[in-house]
């Protein structure tokens, strides 16, 4: 086997064990209760960023955004392919759980479908433009430096996960997201795939502000899954 075809075997292989599916830009700053004119000069990541276009919009407006994410190893139409895979099957889901939605952002199945192509679109067209903005990473280890980012944004992975994820991995992957940012970290939702509130989200909250740091559980005004309009904001005191 000749080793391109070998490549292309072991992309297919992890990117089966990924979910590529991205948020709009619009969606983010309702999410993270961001205003624009707070991020002017500042520097942010967001991890993982899958497939968002928070960083393409972001960037097109003059901001200073890199997006990270296991899949970013993978080739640009590998990943383009495997998010309309993803998206089509995620629509075909919510067709039989619409009960389990709040449907104001979006209005209906067909709402939705419309903005993760589109962020889908958006972000593959910007990966091939600016692929330096978009570096794999693998959690819980970022290849950045220490306070390298102002902000760091990270949506539907950590607590989503949490019955394959331990605790262990959500304290090291939020002190690893706090290694590389010098103001906050934001996370969004606190629930997981069933819309449950994390179960060790009271533990983790006593257990940052014992080294030090503050941390609030904010409202936001976006809401889809059912009891995900929350965020958890961290912030270094010093």
């Amino acid at each position: 086997m000749r080793r391109d075809e070998m490549r292309q075997g072991k992309t297919k292989l992890e990117l089966d064990r990924v979910v590529f599916i991205g948020r709009t830009y619009e969606e983010y700053m309702q999410m993270f209760d961001l205003q624009a004119k707070e991020l002017a000069g500042k520097k942010i990541l967001d991890c993982p960023a899958g497939a968002c276009s928070f960083t393409a919009h972001a960037a097109a407006a003059g901001l200073d955004v890199t997006a990270s994410d296991i899949a970013y190893d993978h080739r640009i139409e590998d990943l383009e392919r495997k998010g309309l895979e993803d998206t089509a099957h995620a629509m075909e889901s919510m067709e039989q759980t619409k009960r389990n939605f709040v449907w104001d952002f979006y209005g209906d199945v067909a709402g939705v479908s419309r903005h993760r192509h589109q962020a889908l679109r958006d972000c593959v067209a910007d990966m091939r433009a600016h692929p330096e903005r978009y570096v794999a990473a693998v959690l819980p280890e970022l290849p950045f430096c220490d306070e390298q980012f102002d902000l760091v944004l990270s949506a539907h992975f950590l607590f989503m996960y949490s019955d394959r994820l331990d605790y262990d991995f959500h304290r090291n992957t939020i002190r690893e997201l706090l290694r590389v940012t010098s103001e906050e970290v934001r996370i969004f939702p606190l629930t997981d795939l069933s819309g449950n509130r994390y179960e060790h989200l009271e533990r983790l909250i006593q257990d940052l502000e014992a080294e030090g740091l503050e941390v609030t559980e904010n409202q936001v005004s976006y809401e889809f899954m059912i009891n995900g309009n929350s965020m958890l904001r961290i912030r270094k005191t010093r």
